[in-house]
């Protein structure tokens, strides 16, 4: 942009220093800052059928009036005026709050046109403003923006007003020809105008489609600026594999690989056999078979001459990992040792040092691994599985005990895509997205409370079999807050209906890893048939014998937290069962639960999440690093998004991005978003 409206907001002629001080408050400082603030919605004036307006919709009418205006006084100075309203073929009511002067205005068989808001169900209008008359509308659309502190709506309408009349020849293009015309996009000038004056709808699409693209395009050319620079910069190790004994490897497994397993392998292990350090997510559904991918990429990465390491989030988890790797490696003379912080005394000072001298080629542990008493000789590769549940550093760590060793992420949430390339836009996504072969998949039926005698009685019928049972419940205790179910009440009432016949466990966060430990190995060998528990079992527990959960509340879960916990049954070759225990009061709930009993695909379910909870709800708002868009929507958006994000990736790689003359207003905005430092050009 031109320097003119990189200029302080109070270069515009009726903006004083006042003002420019009250629109810093709302992080508006130059001209183009005011220009960019835009509206969150738009007033639709335009008149419109009731017939063919929904539920709680924004609505401008215009009808005749039918009744002598009602005036109701409650409370002080509150008031509600009413009145009929003949509007085409509808006869409906239209109120008014604190507006009794209208009373003397509205005379019977007068034609009136109100705005308001539609209530469907009771034909009614609770109007916001009233104009005498039939009104020859001036505007169809009107802007509304979020304002802050002493600027109003009206105020900041006048602003933009000035900044347009003074500066808005001094807008310029920051997209480049190619891709104005590649997608038909209108120019800077003329969207901006839009999005601020908009003349009709399609007008007002075809603006914003413009800025959809130009933010995504934005961010994304940071995202892989960052992603190539890192590459570039990072020295990674260049792993060459032995390929025959990899291929006997794979043969010897008891499965054969599906083909969504194979292509992912192939994909890292082209990344290993770079000199670029490998920096991959790899996602997959719970029970997709992504602990045989880390088994052959930690046997292909050991054939090279390298040791490979496997960090995860808990110790029961570790243990199951070291059990079926373990079983997988050594046939093949690959030693695997454990090391999580129950391995002490002469044991640990044994495993740390054959670790050092070598001898150790797979190390499997939970965040012990990133002690400073812990050496390799040589590491190779670094996979973290459920990576979302370690911190940066601890990752960090554990990548610093290597000379820049491969890393692979491993995660069974199913990050949307949409938020897998937002998020995570600086690491390759490999994703797993095909069951092996045989798997039953799990019955999932949704329940009313009500119903719960039926659901005990289904159980046991299932118990009777020898199989087990988990039961899942929002909260811990009582509390005055939420009217839940509580794992400490739940565990009493069954233990009192299986008394004698089976034993009930408890398992909640406040319990000690070594409790929640015991707690797991009696369940796991059947000494304990029904586990009541809350969420901590969500994660990587594997007790094939469980065909059985029910969830307690299930509305209060979103549906990628509910699909991990149905993931904790099914292991088994036996048919397994969900049950949703549920009396959601919102649409939103019951479309949850609905969904929960089609689809048994975690990445459908987790685009289904991401579109009714919205992306800061996914993650969690804190912890998210979700960037924030003027325009854009991530969720309704998402073809935007990809194809800006191929666009960036080709830019990016590409020498004319870097040397031509117009893409300079892109590598500006680059520079200026420091997705890189000079030195790292260099």
């Amino acid at each position: 942009m031109n320097l003119n409206v990189k200029q302080s907001v109070n270069a515009v002629k009726g903006i004083g220093e006042e003002t420019a001080e009250a629109l810093a408050e709302m992080n508006i400082f130059t001209i183009e800052d005011l220009l960019e603030h835009f509206p969150f919605r738009y007033e639709d004036y335009r008149l419109k059928d009731l017939a063919e307006v929904k539920h709680d919709e924004r609505v401008t009418v215009e009808g005749k009036v039918h009744s002598e205006p009602s005036l109701v006084y409650y409370g002080r100075k509150r008031s509600r005026l009413t009145i009929r309203l003949l509007v085409g073929r509808y006869l409906i009511q239209v109120t008014f709050f604190n507006q009794p002067y209208l009373k003397s205005k509205i005379k019977m068989n007068e034609t009136i046109t109100v705005t308001g808001k539609w209530d469907q169900h009771r034909q009614t209008i609770t109007a916001s403003e009233a104009k005498l008359g039939s009104v020859v509308q001036t505007k169809d659309f009107e802007p509304v923006y979020a304002v802050r502190g002493s600027v109003t709506v009206k105020g900041i309408r006048r602003f933009i007003n000035l900044a347009f009349s003074q500066y808005g020849d001094k807008v310029v293009e920051t997209l480049p020809k190619q891709l104005l015309a590649r997608y038909k996009l209108i120019d800077r000038n003329r969207a901006l105008r839009t999005m601020h004056f908009p003349q009709s709808e399609e007008d007002l699409k075809q603006a914003r489609r413009r800025f959809v693209y130009e933010e995504f395009l934005y961010f994304q050319l940071k995202m892989q600026a960052l992603r190539k620079f890192e590459r570039e910069n990072s020295k990674g190790v260049a792993q060459n594999y032995d390929l025959p004994k990899l291929k006997d490897f794979i043969n010897s497994l008891p499965f054969p690989l599906t083909n969504a397993q194979k292509r992912v392998v192939n994909e890292t292990l082209a990344d290993m056999k770079s000199p670029f350090r490998m920096n991959r997510l790899l996602q997959g559904d719970v029970g997709s078979g992504k602990t045989v991918v880390a088994a052959i990429c930690l046997y292909a990465s050991v054939t090279a001459g390298f040791q490979g390491a496997l960090m995860v989030p808990t110790e029961i988890l570790a243990e199951q990992h070291a059990e079926s790797l373990k079983q997988l490696l050594e046939p093949f003379n690959i030693s695997c040792e454990l090391l999580t912080s129950s391995v002490k005394g002469k044991r640990r000072k044994e495993i740390l040092e054959r670790l050092q001298a070598g001898d150790i080629h797979v190390l499997i542990g939970t965040h012990a691994l990133i002690q400073d008493e812990v050496e390799f000789n040589k590491l190779g590769l670094v996979i973290t599985d459920e990576q979302h549940r370690f911190g940066v550093d601890q990752r960090r760590v554990l990548r610093e005990k290597g000379e820049n060793p491969d890393v692979l992420f491993m995660t069974a949430t199913p990050i949307p895509r949409t938020l897998a390339i937002t998020v995570f836009g600086e690491m390759d996504v490999s994703i797993i997205d095909e069951m092996p072969a045989g798997r039953k998949t799990i019955e999932t039926y949704w329940a009313k409370q009500d119903m719960l005698d039926r659901v005990l009685g289904f159980m046991e019928k299932e118990l009777t079999k020898g199989r087990q049972a988990y039961v899942i419940c929002p909260l811990i205790e009582e509390s005055d807050k939420l009217d839940v179910q509580n794992a400490i009440d739940v565990h009493a009432a069954l233990s009192t209906f299986f008394q004698g016949r089976y034993q009930v466990g408890l398992m909640h966060g406040r319990l000690s890893s070594n409790e929640k430990d015991q707690v797991m190995k009696a369940f796991s060998q059947n000494e304990v048939q029904v586990l009541v528990s809350t969420t901590v079992v969500e994660v990587g527990v594997n007790v094939p014998n469980a065909t059985m959960m029910v969830i307690y509340d299930a509305e209060r879960f979103g549906l990628a937290q509910l699909h991990q916990l149905r993931g904790r049954v099914g292991r088994g070759s036996d048919q397994s069962y969900c049950i949703l225990l549920a009396d959601p009061k919102s649409e939103v709930g019951k479309e949850r639960m609905k969904v929960m009993t089609e689809t048994n695909d975690g990445f459908v379910l987790s685009e289904k999440d991401l579109e009714l909870r919205g992306p800061g709800d996914f993650f969690g708002k804190k912890q998210s690093g979700l960037p924030e868009f003027k325009v854009a929507d991530m969720v309704h958006d998402y073809r935007a998004l990809e194809t800006a994000r191929n666009d960036a990736a080709l830019l990016i790689n590409s020498s004319e991005f870097w040397e031509l003359p117009e893409y300079e207003a892109l590598r500006n905005h680059l520079e200026k978003s420091g997705a890189f430092s000079h030195e790292k050009l260099d």
